[in-house]
């Protein structure tokens, strides 16, 4: 069921090793939030790489159910990267290898502050012991007939900011990509990301840059390219409930006026994305997994603060779609294509 309708040229491309993306506009590994459904939506939206959320390369080589569930897409979502984290080399290997019939490309998390992963020496706990991160990528390059890219953060904390040598490793060791979210792990996800880390890893190494944080409109995408000279955008938290974000940022880069989705508009996206969440998975399960995702699509419109307290009630499904439709309005159940007639 398609969507939306985008066109990119030239200028927007991106190659990371043998692929060539069809723009520089990506949309992040996050855990808990880019499953299938997700990736789909975006992928309408123009998205010219989806990434799985973070899995873990110890459930990748013990075939853990949940694990290889995380790994599945449709072919609508190709390209189609895994991302994947752990501290052993070995271990990351042997998941990498795995991994060359998975996916298109292969991206190794070294960026993640979440404790249970720093615990175990993975996400941003190997930016801490420079020589076992090279370990890790070198070990994955053997294995890893992917394109591959690293996901980082500035550093551990203010007084320890080592991006750079990160960045030359990863170079060194044949990585083919970098994105770089410029904050350290100790600021978490607050305060502000520090743009210019990412013109100072582009300047330093050969490789592409891919610069992620506090991209929340077009305009913000369009500032991060043209000051630090990366290669592409990625974003985060600015997509939940918000694949316009994507739509905005190529009409931006065409000259081609932006447009905000009308209430109607995003009824009809909730909707799908809703539709495409079942398909998936048993309502018991799709319901309680799309009620922060329905949040997202109705914030900022009024009555937005009683949708959220009755979404997170509702246990049927009919009666969820009910809502959606007293919510955004009737022709929120319409099927039409409600993006390319904006963008003509």
């Amino acid at each position: 069921m398609q969507a939306f309708s985008s066109k990119t040229d030239n200028d927007m491309d991106l190659r990371i090793g043998s692929m060539k993306l069809r723009n520089n506009v990506l949309l992040a590994p996050m855990a808990g939030i880019t499953n299938s459904s997700y990736r789909q939506i975006h992928m309408q939206a123009g998205a010219g790489l989806v990434f799985s959320e973070m899995i873990s390369a110890n459930g990748m080589i013990r075939d853990g159910e949940r694990t290889l569930e995380l790994a599945q897409h449709r072919e609508c979502e190709r390209p189609f990267a895994l991302q994947l984290f752990g501290d052993d080399p070995a271990v990351m290997a042997q998941a990498a290898s795995i991994c060359n019939d998975l996916a298109d490309m292969l991206d190794i998390n070294m960026g993640c502050p979440v404790r249970k992963v720093i615990r175990s020496g993975a996400g941003s706990a190997l930016l801490c012991d420079p020589s076992r991160a090279g370990a890790v990528m070198a070990a994955v390059r053997r294995e890893c007939r992917l394109p591959l890219s690293i996901k980082i953060r500035s550093g551990w904390d203010q007084e320890h900011l080592n991006f750079l040598e990160i960045g030359h490793i990863a170079e060194q060791e044949g990585i083919e990509a970098i994105t770089l979210h410029p904050r350290t792990k100790a600021q978490g996800f607050s305060g502000r990301a520090a743009w210019e880390d990412i013109g100072l890893l582009k300047q330093a190494v050969t490789i592409p840059v891919i610069g992620s944080g506090d991209i929340l409109c077009a305009a913000d995408a369009t500032a991060m390219l043209r000051q630090t000279g990366c290669d592409g955008v990625m974003l985060g938290r600015g997509s939940y409930g918000n694949p316009w974000l994507i739509r905005d940022i190529l009409a931006m880069r065409q000259g081609l006026p932006l447009h905000t989705p009308t209430r109607q508009e995003r009824g009809q996206v909730a909707r799908l994305h809703l539709e495409l969440q079942r398909e998936d998975m048993h309502d018991t399960r799709a319901i309680p997994e799309m009620r922060k995702h329905l949040c997202w699509y109705a914030r900022g419109l009024s009555g937005a603060s009683d949708f959220r307290q009755q979404v997170n009630k509702i246990q049927d499904i009919s009666t969820l779609y009910t809502l959606l439709d007293e919510f955004f309005g009737s022709e929120a159940s319409a099927t039409t294509n409600i993006w390319s007639k904006k963008n003509a």
